[in-house]
């Protein structure tokens, strides 16, 4: 059995790389090349894909006796994550490129790699759990709830989950980083990877300032009655939820409640004026591949860093789902994704499309 290695230089995948290899697989080790960062722009210490990244998933790779290459991506990757980045941007809605890059790079053109070269599966060292019962896998929580990734991979489908491997899905990241000690890795105390690959520093507005090559156009602040109360600096500055940056002198506390990309506006308001009951999601991926006939009760994430709360789901006859959640909650924002879980079982997600009473 053979098996193509996700090495992107950190602790994870080189553990996930030894483990892989202590399994008895003939492993194969790569990273993907996605991204390479204009002449004069700053890279984050916390960035990945970067020459040292690949530096060190190589001496990994060759400690480990595998044979090690970097696929050229790049192409793809601007195709696939940075442009829908910039048009959910410009159309009002906040994205999660890393859900983009799951679905359409690691697990996507990887696989397609993969099956060029003969590999039965592929491996990463995401913090998740693949369990097969019956005829169907199921995609499940990791072990360690504080490094569980289980909500970036939503999209996947029974065809991709019976070929991957997520080996990290039962260890603690404690114990990832004390096998990488022992066996010597460069990088067993590398710190973890935060920032956006091509967004160095959470700066998305210069960002998206150069890859439209357009400047943020200013606008109107206005208030839920839409009254205007300022200026805005450029609604690709804002999100939902957001308070910090508004300026003004309010005579309340303000958040941002919508943006209005027709209009170029920001609606302001209160903060009680940012919790809501209901969403509909969108572009909906079940993972047992069929939706569930009637309302079924389960719990749902509205951000990655959401505590899930329990709700009561629909799948319309659209392919859309509604959510409605048992107590409202704050800030639901467009662009994000729904991802739905029965226990530590993850049934399916989708984009977050409209939001309800």
């Amino acid at each position: 059995m053979k098996a193509l290695i996700a090495m992107s230089g950190g602790v994870d995948s080189s553990v996930a790389a030894k483990l892989t290899a202590d399994m008895g697989y003939e492993c194969i080790g790569c990273m993907m090349k996605l991204y390479e960062a204009p002449e004069g722009e700053a890279v984050s210490d916390r960035a990945c894909c970067t020459l040292d990244d690949a530096s060190d998933a190589r001496s990994v790779a060759f400690s480990l006796g595998m044979p090690f290459y970097v696929f050229n991506f790049k192409e793809n990757f601007k195709e696939q994550v940075i442009d829908r980045f910039v048009s959910e941007y410009l159309a009002g809605r906040t994205p999660n490129p890393c859900i983009d890059c799951n679905s359409y790079m690691k697990f996507d053109k990887l696989l397609r790699r993969a099956d060029e070269l003969g590999c039965d599966k592929i491996v990463t060292g995401h913090y998740a759990r693949i369990e097969k019962r019956g005829e169907k896998f199921l995609l499940k929580k990791a072990v360690d709830l504080s490094k569980d990734q289980s909500y970036v991979l939503y999209r996947l489908d029974q065809h991709r989950l019976s070929r991957i491997m997520f080996p990290l899905g039962g260890m603690t990241k404690q114990e990832t980083r004390r096998i990488a000690e022992e066996c010597g890795f460069v990088n067993f105390n590398k710190r973890d990877s935060q920032d956006i690959c091509f967004v160095p520093n959470g700066d998305y507005a210069s960002v998206l300032e150069r890859l439209t090559g357009e400047p943020c156009r200013e606008g109107d602040f206005v208030d839920t009655e839409g009254r205007v109360i300022g200026r805005h600096r450029g609604i690709i500055r804002y999100t939902v939820g957001q308070h910090k940056g508004l300026g003004g002198n309010y005579p309340e506390r303000m958040f941002v409640i919508a943006t209005d990309p027709v209009n170029n506006t920001v609606t302001l308001g209160t903060e009680d004026r940012l919790f809501r009951s209901e969403l509909t999601a969108g572009s909906f991926n079940w993972i047992c591949g069929e939706p569930p006939q009637g309302e079924i009760r389960c719990s749902a994430k509205i951000r990655y860093r959401h505590a899930e709360q329990p709700a009561t789901v629909q799948a319309l006859p659209d392919g859309r789902v509604k959510v409605t959640f048992d107590e409202p909650q704050r800030a639901i924002t467009p662009g994000q994704s729904a991802v739905l879980y029965d226990g530590d079982t993850v049934l399916g997600g989708g984009v977050i499309e409209d939001i309800g009473g």
